[in-house]
């Protein structure tokens, strides 16, 4: 039995006015993940992410490519709690 995980992720290059927020909800949602997606004030694009770990290692996976106009070159991951999640289902928060 696979456990729950929690991941917030930083993504850096060409990763706002291309679709990314809207590409990262289905994306996360088609995995049945939990959490939501920003981009924030810096040009990077942030998100967490919950669910089974195959789930959550598939959306990372996903991630380092991004949707069709986006060029992301950078991905951070670290930790995140779960209290950060907010809820179930996956959804867009404003920029910060």
């Amino acid at each position: 039995m696979t456990g729950r995980r929690t991941v917030r992720a930083i993504l850096r290059g060409r990763v706002q006015g291309v679709g990314f927020r809207h590409w990262t909800c289905g994306q996360a949602r088609a995995l049945d993940l939990d959490g939501w997606v920003r981009n924030r004030r810096d040009g990077s694009v942030e998100a967490v992410f919950a669910g089974p770990e195959a789930g959550v290692d598939a959306m990372l996976a996903r991630l380092r490519e991004g949707p069709a106009a986006a060029s992301v070159t950078g991905v951070e991951i670290g930790a995140a709690g779960e209290s950060e999640v907010n809820g179930p289902g996956f959804g867009e928060r404003p920029t910060a």
